[in-house]
């Protein structure tokens, strides 16, 4: 069998690629693999902010177009960039193991705490910007965009004294270095980060079950469940700082997540947990209380 498989072009992106390409060649030898590299909107626009040019969508909708068309025959996506509305005649039904949910550090100090007064912070992320508001007000946050080697890159020519990337982005990527883990008080990840969605067209019944067998992980997909319930609730996109992670601890499902206005000031967060098998509901419920504490109002703010 000869499959064709989407994905970005970003070295992020083929790396995730390459990953699912050798488990399926682990679990199946014989299958054949053929990369096909797709140009999204999200990659030609390094410009400006996410928030300002569309939102999620933007890494995912031409490799879709691709696939309803038959052009390719699943796609690599990271779940971070899926927005929470699949197009009729496609599914995201099978999520592998996932990597790193947590957000990093990458500087020259030794942690948020240790830069100095107005130190210039890169990211791309509204998520991760009031956050940083939130530990350091005097902090000065600026937008980075770009693959990881050019965020890294600028970081180095001195542009910026930190930048904050995805944990799961520099192990898939072997990137060695010095880095300061967020945790789970300081920053909450955004919805799916570090985890990998496999898309494919919802008819190709025989394909789902082949991929199902090599790649699908269960805890992985309940927890991504649960936070995209969250989001899908949420309706926020790229336009508002928001996240949520999910996780499994002693056969419960515990969520946290939160929603800020673009100052940080008014910020919402809140943690509840119930049965994994009600990973739909818990998200929700997630969603649900943190709109009735003021989120409603930052919504209609900002969008």
């Amino acid at each position: 069998m000869h499959l064709r498989v989407g994905t970005r072009g970003s070295n992020l992106a083929l790396a995730q690629t390459d990953w699912v390409i050798f488990k399926l060649k682990s679990f199946y030898p014989n299958l054949e693999l053929e990369k096909v590299v797709i140009k999204t909107t999200g990659d030609k626009i390094l410009d400006s902010p996410l928030s300002k040019i569309g939102g999620k969508g933007l890494f995912v909708k031409e490799i879709e177009e691709a696939l309803l068309q038959g052009k390719i025959d699943f796609a690599v996506h990271s779940m971070k960039d899926v927005p929470s509305q699949i197009p009729n005649g496609l599914e995201v039904s099978i999520i592998p193991e996932r990597e790193s949910p947590f957000d990093v550090l990458v500087s020259k100090f030794d942690g948020i705490m240790s830069l100095p007064s107005s130190a210039k912070i890169g990211t791309s992320s509204l998520r991760r910007s009031v956050q940083i508001k939130r530990l350091r007000k005097d902090l000065e946050v600026l937008i980075l965009r770009g693959n990881v080697d050019t965020r890294l890159r600028k970081l180095n020519e001195g542009l910026y004294d930190g930048i904050i990337l995805a944990e799961a982005g520099l192990k898939r990527l072997g990137i060695k270095l010095e880095y300061k883990r967020f945790s789970l008080e300081e920053m909450i990840p955004a919805v799916g980060q570090g985890a990998l969605g496999i898309e494919i067209r919802s008819e190709d019944k025989e394909l789902k079950e082949l991929l199902f067998k090599a790649l699908h992980s269960p805890e992985t997909a309940l927890c991504v469940t649960a936070e995209r319930s969250f989001l899908r609730i949420m309706e926020g996109g790229c336009q508002v700082p928001l996240g949520a992670y999910a996780y499994l601890k002693d056969g419960e499902l515990f969520i946290i997540g939160f929603i800020s206005d673009l100052q940080g000031e008014r910020f919402y967060r809140e943690a509840m947990k119930g049965p994994a098998r009600e990973a739909n509901k818990l998200g929700e419920a997630l969603a649900k209380r943190l709109l009735d504490l003021g989120g409603r109002e930052i919504l209609k703010e900002l969008i």
